[in-house]
């Protein structure tokens, strides 16, 4: 087991961020994270109400944190720097800095956001988790967890391009269901290459992404920057769209956080999210 200090660390607001949909509590204190085909179990444990004050224990060996899970929780980076970068005068951000403090960017698997977030379109969360977790159950692999249960992995390329529209229409997938196709067809027949895309600039792996079928810019933007790491990217949807038009309505300082816009916005997404719940 690995234990990790909470401050600057949140699973519970991960969890509620909009980034991962594989990510679900399972008690009161405990989590299951299905990523990458590997499974963890989580637990968090906190001291008295602040969740910061607390400790979040990852069941896996040192060996698979180091190679796994550290970089897929971005632990290497300082989110307290980031929050340090933030306008003394810009009341707003640092509200929301403060209340998702938790937050990080994950570092997820390339193929999966794809698929992920042209399912989220149009979507809600519960709706979203539902009809990944069908994708997962009729095309993914099936594996045992340490526990002795069984979970199932994403679907890779070569499973969905051999699926019909109609097949997927079954698991009510709707529309999206041509966009997978097409795109799990682009990967396997060599039109779209994944890994080439790891290593381009940000606006080259926005342009790459919007041409396969059905991402448009804000859709590739969550990709860039929920799998490929690209901290410019800004993905902009009704919350992020209603806070800039209240809050920077001469246009959001994107020169001020160059390399940590993304995490701006996941505040901000956040904040505006969880807006009923505030207490600052």
């Amino acid at each position: 087991m690995v234990t990790i200090d909470n401050h600057y660390f949140s699973i519970s607001q991960i969890c509620e961020s909009g980034q991962c949909f594989r990510l679900d509590p399972v008690s009161e204190n405990t989590y299951e994270l299905l990523a990458g085909g590997k499974y963890l179990k989580i637990e968090v444990r906190q001291q008295g109400q602040l969740e910061e004050t607390g400790r979040t224990i990852l069941h896996c060996s040192k060996e698979e944190y180091e190679e796994v899970w550290k970089e897929y929780f971005d632990l290497s980076a300082s989110y307290a720097d980031y929050a340090r970068r933030i306008d003394e005068a810009d009341e707003y951000l640092k509200a929301a800095a403060r209340f998702g403090q938790g937050i990080r960017i994950l570092r997820q698997d390339v193929w999966e956001m794809i698929i992920t977030f042209i399912i989220s379109q149009q979507n809600n969360i519960p709706r979203i988790k539902g009809l990944i977790r069908a994708l997962c159950e009729k095309y993914g692999r099936r594996k045992e967890t340490p526990e002795g249960g069984f979970y199932d992995t994403f679907p890779d390329a070569e499973a969905l391009a051999g699926v019909s529209e109609e097949e997927l229409r079954e698991l009510k997938l709707g529309y999206r269901s041509k966009y997978i196709c097409g795109t799990a067809r682009m990967a396997v027949e060599g039109d779209f290459d994944l890994e080439k895309l790891k290593g381009m600039a940000y606006e080259d792996a926005r342009a790459e992404l919007m041409r396969l079928p059905g991402i448009g810019g804000k859709v590739a933007d969550c990709i860039c920057l929920f799998a490929l790491h690209q901290m410019d990217a800004f993905p902009v949807d009704t919350h992020i769209k209603k806070a800039l038009e209240l809050h920077y309505p001469e246009g959001f300082p994107f020169t001020r956080y160059q390399g940590c816009a993304g995490v701006m916005q996941q505040y901000i997404f956040y904040y505006d999210l969880k807006a009923e719940r505030r207490d600052i």
